[in-house]
Order: structure tokens, then sequence, then C-alpha cells
């Protein structure tokens, strides 16, 4: 049950931010409060189960840029979210650039407010950090 609250969290900090997100950046448009929880549950499976695969593919391209192609993989997964949900359009790549960097920007934010869930980081059972 943990586990399933954990994911609800997540899906509304998402939904929060892709929401706020639509009111700054305006080539990002929702039709309704629908298309907009479909693109954050989509979103949150595409980079689950696309973006690895992704990542894992073009990991030379990835290490030559120091990791901002990462950027561009993040931008590719708005599109590819756009492109599934209908009545979510995003206007060109170069907002869903931009928009990705905030959507992480502001879901790190939000996630901070709401708090982690997850136990401090301890050394080994009967170890020490030294």
């Amino acid at each position: 049950m943990d586990s399933l609250g954990s994911f609800l969290l997540q899906w509304l900090i998402t939904s929060l931010s892709l929401w706020v997100t639509s009111h700054v950046f305006k080539g990002i448009k929702f039709e309704s409060t629908q298309s907009l929880i479909i693109s954050a549950l989509l979103l949150g499976f595409v980079n689950a189960i696309v973006r690895p695969v992704l990542v894992f593919l073009t990991f030379p391209l990835t290490l030559v840029t120091l990791g901002l192609f990462l950027l561009v993989i993040n931008a590719l997964m708005i599109k590819l979210v756009a492109w599934m949900v209908k009545g979510f359009t995003v206007s060109s790549f170069w907002t869903a650039f931009f928009a990705s960097i905030f959507i992480a920007l502001l879901s790190f934010v939000f996630s901070a407010f709401v708090g982690d869930s997850t136990p401090p980081l301890q050394p080994p059972p009967g170890g020490t950090w030294l």
C-alpha cells in the first residue's frame, strides 16, 4: 500500500508540474483536465520504460556531450507523450526542451515540500562509513 501511495503522490506532483508548465510556456496546451491527468500518467510510464532504453542506446553521445544529451531525451519524451495523448499539444522541440527542464526543477521543488518517504542513508549493519 505504501508503494501505491508513493505512486499516486508522484503522479500528483507530475500533474501539478505539467499544469504549471502549461501556464508558463504558451506552446504547451491541454484541452481538458482529463488530457492533463492522462499525460502525467503516460509521462511517468514513458520515463520508466522508454527513456532508459534511449539513454542506454545513446550512451556514447551522452558521454561525449557530458550528459547534456539527456536534456534532448527528456524533450523527446514530452514530445512523444504529446503525440500519444489527444488534447495535449507541444508547439516545438525547443518548447519541449525548455519545458522539460522547468518540469524537472518544479517536480524537485514540489517533492521537497512534500518530503521524501525513503529512510535516510545508514551505514551497513555492523559497519561504519569509514
